[in-house]
């Protein structure tokens, strides 16, 4: 299958990203024409932006609250790092294990019990479980949600382990990027960042490449 890079700014990135979250949106409005204008509005969106950590997909997450209030959509901002396993699981097979890091790493039950599915419902929502650097929990209290909101999630390694999301924005690196940016001490990661990039090829709603961080380019198949 062929592919098309369009290159596109930062700004019109962020555009392209609410336009898509804002057209999901209006999905259940379709599938449910006869029901009350509160129910067409209400339903909550969850959207994922993953990235190796060197793409700082947080930033794009960030840059994507504003534009969704502009455009009426209340919006979240939560963290997968916040809703890591406790450190005596997630390390279990040892501190440079590259398929634990894949697979062992997330608390995907806990990510979907208390963000992802919760807030679709009983509107509301945790903003964190478990601070991992301290391995504490973070004790934060749930937070309730207006009708419409969008969850944006930001994380590395997440898409396709199970997390209830509607869209999911993957920041690509090519495998010589990939092994530039990644520190000496970290090098034990990068299989488990490249067999991830195999296991999810076209399971992303939008792939940006981002090998120069000032000119995103959008993936088309």
């Amino acid at each position: 299958m062929s592919t098309r890079v369009e290159p596109v700014s930062a700004a019109l990135l962020v555009d392209r990203v609410v336009g898509l979250v804002l057209a999901r949106a209006e999905e259940p409005a379709r599938l449910h024409a006869g029901a009350p204008d509160r129910q067409k509005s209400g339903v909550p969106v969850r959207l994922l932006v993953d990235g190796h950590p060197s793409t700082h997909p947080e930033q794009l997450a960030d840059a994507l609250v504003a534009p969704f209030e502009a455009a009426g959509r209340p919006a979240v901002r939560v963290s997968v790092r916040d809703f890591l396993r406790p450190r005596s699981l997630r390390l279990e097979r040892g501190r440079e294990d590259p398929d634990s890091l894949l697979d062992d790493r997330i608390d995907v039950g806990a990510l979907n019990r208390e963000v992802l599915t919760r807030v679709v419902d009983r509107q509301e929502y945790l903003p964190s479980l478990r601070d991992p650097d301290t391995d504490r929990a973070t004790r934060a209290g749930y937070r309730s949600t207006a009708p419409g909101t969008v969850v944006v999630l930001d994380g590395a390694l997440a898409i396709g382990r199970g997390l209830d999301l509607d869209l999911a924005v993957h920041l690509a690196l090519k495998p010589a990027t990939l092994r530039r940016r990644t520190p000496p001490e970290e090098t034990w990661a990068v299989p488990a960042y490249e067999r991830y990039a195999r296991e999810i090829e076209g399971a992303p709603d939008l792939v940006v490449r981002v090998d120069h961080p000032d000119h995103p380019a959008l993936v088309r198949a």
